[in-house]
């Protein structure tokens, strides 16, 4: 017979009840925030005890329901440039200056919600290093544990490494990390292969699976399908929709090209497609006589997963969650800058028989090849049909982890001594503070 398991509460009486910190930087796309999301809402549910705070710089971080017990805190936004630096998004202010401020909301945000874990979404320093100040004081406070968690695909190592050395990541992950949790499985992809970890920070390594996607409660995928497309209907979604204007373009090419196409499609544009870009695909579209319907956000993508018969899509992390969890034929065409990403990420999942892919450079864009993979989709065996033991098994693994992290004595050496990486820390916090002077 199953025995429940105690709470974290219960093992440790002199403690308070669990408190959650999630730090996702968030300067473009949807993909952190949602990933923040579904872990939280996971926790709260397993730790009826548990409060979560999310800190995120999303500016469409307000559009989304959070479930009980769970919050969010917006930090100032950044965008990121086409040279790959930084700039604030609303404020006018320097890059600096931004991180500065930013900095010092986060600080203080730990300091006053006192975290038993935080959970750090890829940037072990955060954006320009602004998650360092609230690390050292957790750290010194010795009452947090900290976990980075990584997703399945990160980049192609040639050019993780360096980013990884620029940003001083493993120096980081040694000095303030107690567990790396790998969103994903190695029979996929290995994220961290290519680099060079020491033993130590190697050992702290946890592979957790995919993060499993649910339906809203009461039939809302019903609702959401049935007020959107009459007819079945193929879901394409390019995630945020800021680097997806292609593929929408590619999709309506496909329905221009073929008037017999074959089932009808539902585009999600996402928060970020421009303006501009949309008004164009629009007057496209109503020439389509509705076989294309369009919306420009959902914030329950899950609901219309779930009454989807296909997916056309990039293949960021979320949606290769949701298309596992919903087991919908898919076929992704992924980007390939500014990293590699998606396209390891499909590759990877084709190999394995989870999906098929088109490859933009070598089809072209041609519309008969995306109408092609449209018609093929109600026929195409679903993820199912090549099981891997495992596979979505994401939230139930972080739960264990959790569990595990927080009744553990921390794997941080307690005496480390100060290194450019505290040094940053110790500067940004008085940058930050100069600011408010």
């Amino acid at each position: 017979m199953h025995q429940p398991q105690p709470s974290l509460r219960s093992l440790h009486p002199d403690r308070a009840p669990p408190r959650i910190l999630l730090y996702s930087h968030d300067t473009f796309g949807l993909g952190h925030l949602r990933r923040s999301r579904t872990i939280a809402q996971a926790l709260v549910s397993a730790f009826p005890e548990a409060s979560a705070l999310i800190l995120t710089g999303s500016p469409v971080a307000g559009r989304f329901d959070f479930p009980q017990r769970v919050d969010h805190v917006r930090l100032p936004g950044v965008v990121k440039q086409p040279d790959g630096g930084y700039t604030a998004r609303n404020l006018g202010l320097p890059i600096e200056e931004t991180a500065a401020i930013r900095a010092e909301i986060i600080r203080a945000t730990a300091r006053a919600f006192r975290p038993t874990l935080a959970i750090v979404d890829k940037e072990p320093t955060g954006l320009h290093g602004e998650f360092l100040p609230a690390l050292e004081e957790m750290r010194a406070g010795g009452n947090t544990r900290v976990v980075l968690g990584l997703r399945d695909v990160l980049d192609a190592p040639e050019a993780l490494q360096p980013e990884w050395e620029r940003k001083e990541a493993v120096a980081a992950i040694e000095r303030y990390y107690d567990q790396l949790w790998i969103y994903g499985l190695p029979e996929v992809y290995r994220p961290l292969d290519g680099l060079e970890l020491p033993p130590e920070v190697a050992a702290r390594v946890r592979y957790t699976g995919y993060l499993r996607r649910e339906p809203s409660e009461g039939g809302g995928a019903v609702q959401a399908a049935d007020s959107l497309m009459a007819a079945p209907y193929v879901l394409v979604t390019p995630g945020g929709g800021g680097d997806g204007a292609a593929l929408v373009d590619w999709t309506i090419a496909a329905y221009e090209s073929d008037p017999d196409l074959a089932p009808n499609a539902l585009i999600v544009y996402g928060p970020f497609l421009e303006d501009a870009r949309r008004q164009e695909f629009a007057a496209r579209i109503r020439r389509l006589k509705g076989r294309v319907e369009t919306i420009n956000f959902h914030s329950r993508m899950e609901d219309l997963y779930a009454g989807a018969v296909g997916v056309v899509a990039m293949g960021g992390y979320n949606t290769f969650c949701e298309i596992l969890s919903f087991d919908k034929p898919s076929v992704l065409a992924p980007r390939t800058r500014p990293r590699l990403e998606q396209r390891i990420r499909a590759e990877a999942a084709e190999a394995l028989g989870l999906l098929r892919t088109l490859d933009s450079d070598r089809d072209g864009g041609d519309p008969r090849a995306m109408a092609d993979a449209i018609r093929a989709l109600p026929a195409q065996p679903p993820p199912s049909a090549s099981p891997l033991p495992g596979l979505l098994g994401g939230l139930d693994r972080i739960v264990e982890l959790t569990r595990e992290v927080l009744q553990a004595e921390s794997a941080v050496a307690r005496a480390t001594p100060v290194t450019p990486i505290r040094r940053a820390a110790q500067r940004l916090s008085r940058a930050a503070m100069g600011k408010r002077a």
